[in-house]
């Protein structure tokens, strides 16, 4: 379903954790490599081509082009990130060969990167969750614009949520397409993107979550739902991007939010006769049942690549797919009831 409400709440969950200091980033050995890496450009036999530069501050040897301040900007950040990246290799060599298991640096296992990617696993299966909500999102469209009748007089859909669950697919889009880039590349430009698209898209979720089990349909009573909720969410977002971004702060926000959505859609799940309960409650408890095992059985990752959070990006997949069949069964569901009832 995206990251809307227990998928969202227990990813903040990992992040949120990922971001506090752990074993390997407090090891002076590691420290004191990144301070030299920044210094020589070097880690041992390897050389950070993203450190070399001239006295000036600019790229050595570089042409034109690479000149440019905010190139160079984007260089500096590199350089930080191939320091520990490659500190944290080599620290990891010598803890295996004294027999030890790895640690985290940063709040992250040490990952093997393959090309550009980071966290390769776990990137390439947020691209394939944000290709499913792609094709949901648009299943979901050229039903309720081409399949589903229209009200005559007005030329709209009989489905009182059709335009709810449009804005719930563009922001499940971002949001996922920036959890993608945040496991390619993670600094932090990327780390607010996909702050902020998960704080909005879990708190749009709500709002969707308290409108559909309540069956909210006039525009007024809507108002009334969902500016409170829009201010606390505007207000949030803005304090994480340029106060402090406050991790402990966010984590607590993102539960509160994520168990309300739990409780509301397992509420209306267990009250309803809709047909497509039973989907519902496969998303409810897969995502749950999964991201549990995912935060108790915290593993390194395997061959350097595959942890618990890399297998919980996977059930995201069929979770997704699921979902926006619930809710193209509930337009359906929806529209027929309603002719019928009129009829």
């Amino acid at each position: 379903m995206g990251r809307a409400w227990i998928l969202v709440l227990f990813s903040f969950v990992y992040i949120s954790s990922a971001a506090n200091a752990s074993d390997g980033d407090g090891d002076p050995l590691y420290r004191v490599c990144i301070e030299e890496c920044g210094k020589t450009g070097t880690v041992g036999v390897s050389s950070i081509q993203h450190c070399q530069f001239s006295a000036e501050g600019v790229l050595a040897d570089g042409p034109w082009y690479m000149q440019e301040p905010l190139y160079v900007q984007w260089k500096q950040w590199n350089c930080r990130s191939d320091c520990q990246y490659f500190c944290m290799m080599q620290r990891e060599k010598e803890r295996e060969e004294l027999g030890l298991r790895p640690v985290k640096y940063h709040g992250k296992w040490p990952f093997k990167r393959w090309s550009v990617l980071q966290e390769p696993v776990s990137a390439i299966l947020s691209a394939l969750t944000l290709i499913i909500q792609f094709n949901g999102w648009l299943s979901f469209f050229l039903l309720s614009s081409y399949k589903l009748p229209l009200m005559p007089e007005s030329g709209r859909t009989f489905y009182e949520f059709t335009c709810l669950w449009h804005f719930f697919g563009l922001l499940s889009l971002n949001a996922w397409f920036w959890d993608a880039i945040f496991h390619t590349q993670s600094f932090d430009l990327t780390e607010k993107f996909d702050y902020s698209s998960s704080v909005a898209l879990l708190g749009y979720s709500l709002i969707l979550a308290i409108l559909r089990t309540f069956n909210v349909k006039t525009e007024a009573s809507r108002v009334m739902v969902a500016a409170p909720l829009v201010a606390f969410l505007t207000t949030h977002i803005l304090y994480l991007n340029f106060y402090e971004l406050d991790y402990g702060l966010n984590t607590k926000v993102c539960l509160v939010m994520g168990i309300a959505q739990v409780l509301l859609w397992a509420i209306w799940a267990g009250v309803t006769r809709h047909p497509s309960r039973c989907k519902l409650w496969v998303v409810v408890v897969g995502g749950a049942m999964a991201t549990l095992l995912a935060l108790l059985y915290d593993f390194p990752p395997y061959k350097g690549y595959v942890d618990s959070h890399a297998l919980w990006h996977a059930t995201s997949i069929p979770l997704a797919y699921l979902w926006w069949s619930f809710v193209s069964e509930d337009a359906e569901f929806r529209t027929s009831a309603i002719m019928k009832k009129n009829k």
